[in-house]
């Protein structure tokens, strides 16, 4: 697995969890799995225990010798976890957005081929490697370009917005074969695009959900690189991102006031009294409780939720939001809020013991997303008794099935448009199921669903055999 974050040691969004929950169920599956990642100068906080090896590793980039030092440790999880220290790329603050990214995840893609290299010298192959994102989406094409022996290479898409598209001069200052700058291979719009490069070349391309790898083939959903993906179609899967139930579980889950399952939601209504009594809110357990936890900004549909939220209130649900990104967008659901007379918070960034607090105690949870390649907070909703109210795009529309009339199928609420109106309308339909029987039976329901990673893992295995 090679990837520029893994939970909970280096994470700035959901591919961290989405690399550690599946490297972890791979390895319960009895597979021998390894994490590559840069050294970070943040890694020096993180408590590891890594063993240096004498031995460094070597390539030759932009004209000069480099020599980048491994370090070994493991995992709680029994995971073998292998650290790159790249002379000058990662001993600074931060993952990335630096002028220099291209260089940098460039030159550590150069080390880790020359890692596998050596360990296919030494009669120790590895069958696969798996590369996540644009970051890592070199090492596809420089293990093909090598001519040597190649293992099966899978690249992940986690989200085709992000494609590591840098000026011309990077491909020198990486090392990179000049003649392959072309719109059939690095080359896209007279940049060099890392993702583009490993698009082509991996044995095999995977993404988040089913319905995102649809997306992807789309002018309006492959950001550019649709034409790319339709070339790929035949070796494009989309799997389903799972959560990890050693993290997510009510019935086990230490954050919370008091534990429950599907076969006894009672202690829900504890939790939904103790976090609004921690909110310093009114505690009226028949008043509907809606959650929105997340990244703020428009992909998220924030604006969506701060526009509607005075109607939203008046089906006489609270809601409490919480996340932080878009500066403007906060300012705007904090005045929302703040004019709502206590019935809705804005919270801004919260701790994760929190996070697990609020959906434990949300009725359902709100996530009108405009583009959502898969999404854990909608799996995780579920698996908390808490049906999403979501819209229906992306990996959204893979795990919410919208509900009848009579709530007799579904597992959360569904809507189409990006509109205020049309979550508004989601909102109500779900509020006036509440006040019904039927709800108690969704809630069980949507408990009892596998969000599991296993199955996934078992999907990622037999891609990992395909060649």
């Amino acid at each position: 697995m090679a990837c520029s974050e893994v939970a909970p040691i280096v994470k700035v969004g959901g591919l961290a969890d989405a690399v550690a929950a599946l490297s972890k169920t791979m390895s319960r599956l009895e597979h021998k799995v390894t994490i590559a990642l840069p050294r970070y100068q943040l890694l020096d906080n993180a408590g590891l225990m890594l063993a240096r090896r004498l031995t460094p590793l070597r390539f030759v980039a932009g004209g000069e010798t480099v020599e980048a030092v491994l370090f070994d440790a493991r995992l709680s999880s029994g995971v073998e976890l292998v650290v790159i220290d790249v002379p000058g790329m990662f001993d600074r603050d931060g993952i990335d957005g630096f002028d220099d990214d291209a260089k940098r995840f460039g030159w550590f893609c150069r080390a880790l081929t020359e890692l596998i290299h050596k360990r296919a010298d030494a009669g120790t192959p590895f069958d696969a490697v798996h590369a996540h994102d644009w970051q890592m989406a070199l090492l596809p094409y420089l293990l093909r370009c090598a001519g040597r022996p190649v293992p099966t290479t899978v690249l992940t898409v986690h989200d085709a917005v992000n494609q590591g598209r840098f000026p011309k001069s990077a491909v020198a200052e990486i090392g990179l074969d000049q003649d392959d700058f072309n719109p059939a291979s690095l080359e896209y719009y007279g940049d060099l695009n890392m993702l583009k490069a490993g698009v082509l070349s991996a044995d095999v391309v995977t993404t988040v959900s089913p319905s995102y790898a649809g997306e992807l083939e789309q002018s309006s959903g492959g950001a550019g690189l649709d034409g790319v993906f339709r070339t790929r179609h035949e070796h494009l899967f989309g799997i389903l991102n799972g959560i990890d139930y050693a993290v997510w579980s009510p019935a086990t889950d230490a954050n919370l006031v008091a534990r429950f399952d599907a076969e006894d939601a009672s202690n829900k209504g504890r939790c939904k009294a103790a976090l609004l009594h921690e909110l310093d809110m009114a505690i009226e357990p028949d008043r509907p409780l809606l959650v929105s936890l997340g990244r703020i900004d428009e992909q998220k549909g924030s604006d969506l939720l701060a526009a509607g939220l005075a109607e939203i209130l008046r089906t006489g649900a609270r809601v409490v939001i919480a996340g932080e990104g878009d500066a403007a967008l906060m300012a705007l659901l904090e005045d929302a809020a703040a004019s709502s007379q206590q019935d809705a918070i804005f919270l801004g960034a919260v701790s994760e013991p929190m996070s697990h607090r609020l959906i434990a105690a949300a009725d359902a949870v709100l996530v009108p997303s405009r583009h959502e390649p898969c999404g854990t907070v909608q799996q995780i909703a579920q698996r908390y008794g808490a049906p999403p109210i979501a819209r229906s795009v992306g990996g959204l529309s893979d795990t919410v099935i919208d509900c009848d009339a009579h709530c007799e199928t579904g597992t959360g609420f569904l809507f189409d448009d990006a509109t205020p109106e049309a979550l508004i309308g989601a909102v109500q339909r779900a509020v006036s199921t509440m006040k019904t029987s039927a709800w108690g039976t969704l809630r069980r329901r949507v408990m009892r669903l596998d969000r599991s990673w296993e199955r996934s893992a078992r999907r990622y295995a037999r891609l990992y055999q395909s060649r």
